[in-house]
């Protein structure tokens, strides 16, 4: 976890707080309402996780709004429970998925058994989670036409030798999962791989979320699955291969901003500026820029600031 900006300017930023507070003391008498009203810049904390698509959003994020004036935080941790559960005292905005967050958001609140109440429809899906994040103080603003949804693969070896193109094919068969952390117990990850297509999950290695160690598992034969996203441009060149989601175990999955209620009522400008920059992001795009990072090896600032010019989101 780090920050991007710097922390020690935090104590200026007091300073200079105290000082415009006692002035605006001396105002009082003349302007009651001023300090009520909602404000344009000032700090926000971005949380994220740290797989490469979410730090290369999450810079996006943070450029938007560095370039609105604000003093921007990044925190970027290894699980979405980490950042959530931090909302809204610490963390103000994430870049998040619709469905994972819901999914999320319905195991909290209802236990690891509850019933699913994520579809493939993304506003159905928001609004069965709207009521969930307003008990927390949070938000949704526009989902982006852009969606990452979790996929698997195999090896390029296996998948010619057997045949397999899709997960229906592993049915029945006994793996061992290389995913992300919070990957057991979830529809759309261990269990749908075993309540929708049969199979036998033996162990889900916590490796990551397409990490160089979870595909390094599968390639080292260590882990017989691994977990990625569908916008992944790295497979091919390294001897993988994604299968089809046949059986459809994967709900909405638009990026969208998740943001703090309060937050986003004394600075709604911030809500302008996420949803053009969501708007104008798609799955080729997206995957353009991905594919920059994971493969070329870009840094995620740089590859963010590039593309913002260009869509002048940022001066």
């Amino acid at each position: 976890m780090h920050a991007r900006r710097s922390l020690l300017s935090l104590a200026a930023v007091a300073a200079l707080a105290l000082s415009a507070g006692c002035a605006g003391d001396d105002l009082a008498d003349d302007d009651t309402t001023s300090s009520e009203s909602p404000q344009a810049g000032g700090e926000v904390t971005i949380g994220t996780q740290n797989f490469d698509e979410a730090v290369l959003v999450a810079a996006m994020y943070e450029q938007v709004l560095d370039d609105a004036g604000y003093n921007v935080t990044v925190k970027e941790v290894g699980r979405r429970d980490i950042y959530v559960n931090q909302m809204p005292d610490q963390v103000d905005i994430a870049p998040e998925y619709v469905g994972g967050i819901t999914d999320f958001m319905n195991t909290t609140a209802n236990g690891a058994d509850a019933e699913p109440i994520t579809t493939s429809d993304t506003t159905e899906t928001v609004d069965a989670v709207t009521p969930l994040l307003a008990d927390k103080g949070l938000t949704l603003l526009e989902p982006s036409p852009a969606t990452s949804q979790n996929a698997y693969f195999v090896t390029q070896e296996l998948a010619d030798s057997e045949g397999i193109t899709a997960l229906s094919d592993l049915e029945g068969r006994s793996v061992v999962l290389a995913a992300a952390e919070d990957c057991p117990g979830r529809s759309d990850c261990e269990a749908g791989l075993i309540d929708t297509y049969g199979i036998d999950v033996t162990e889900v290695l916590p490796l990551g979320f397409a990490s160089p160690q979870t595909f390094k598992a599968v390639l080292d034969g260590e882990a017989d699955l691994g977990q990625t996203g569908t916008l992944d441009g790295t497979l091919d060149d390294q001897g993988l291969v994604l299968l089809e989601d046949d059986k459809g175990i994967q709900p909405a999955q638009n990026l969208v901003p998740l943001v703090s209620e309060t937050f986003l009522e004394e600075h709604p400008d911030v809500e302008e500026r996420l949803d053009e920059l969501m708007a104008s992001l798609d799955n080729d795009t997206l995957g353009e820029l991905i594919a920059r990072v994971t493969v070329e090896r870009e840094q995620a600032d740089d590859v963010a600031e590039e593309w913002l010019k260009e869509q002048d989101l940022i001066s």
